[in-house]
């Protein structure tokens, strides 16, 4: 009898066992494949603040209206520079600036700050269009470049400059900039001088 009721709390307590190591797979497989699903979503940052209508980014692309608004705050901050101001238009496009890029920008950037520095010389850019492919991850942008000395305006040219940017999760980087060449808004000849878009002059 005694015999009879140890075997039968035993199988009782193997089929708990057993029922208990089941659930555990069972959780142990729902996890990992939550856990690959999360992993496999495109990340999204829904952008709004400021903004005249909710931005989405995803990492899957890039959308038009946010590089939009991306490249025309560069161009502002690019192409727009004083003596007085000089560190930190270089400190501002370096940490905008794609890490793979960072030292052949820093180096473009030494050169101007250091024929401005201390100079009388300014520019400013006036936007007139502005251009995006987010396929290409380029922007061009088309305007009037002035240059002034002391507090006269001694250049006011028309100039196409291109920004060329990469695209990591939904990090966008610029990874360089210069005057456009040729036919420019995204014409096939055009070509960029140089990745900081200064005057030579």
């Amino acid at each position: 009898m005694d015999l009879s009721i140890s075997h039968a709390q035993a199988q009782r307590l193997l089929k708990q066992r057993n029922l208990l190591a089941i659930g555990c797979a069972t959780l142990f497989g729902v996890s990992v494949l939550l856990t690959l699903t999360a992993a496999s979503r495109d990340r999204e940052v829904v952008l709004q603040p400021v903004l005249a209508r909710p931005l989405t980014l995803s990492s899957s692309h890039i959308d038009k209206d946010y590089l939009e608004l991306v490249t025309r705050d560069a161009a502002l901050l690019t192409l727009n520079r004083s003596p007085s101001n000089l560190q930190y238009w270089m400190d501002s496009i370096l940490e905008i600036t794609d890490p793979r890029t960072h030292g052949r920008m820093k180096a473009e950037l030494m050169k101007v700050f250091s024929e401005q520095n201390g100079s009388n010389v300014s520019q400013y850019f006036t936007i007139e269009k502005l251009t995006v492919d987010p396929e290409g991850l380029t922007s061009e942008v088309n305007g009037i470049l002035h240059t002034v000395v002391g507090s006269k305006e001694v250049t006011a040219e028309a100039r196409t400059f291109r920004f060329v940017w990469s695209y990591s999760g939904v990090s966008l980087k610029l990874a360089g900039f210069g005057q456009v060449t040729g036919k420019g808004a995204n014409g096939k000849d055009a070509d960029r001088q140089n990745t900081t878009g200064r005057e030579d002059a």
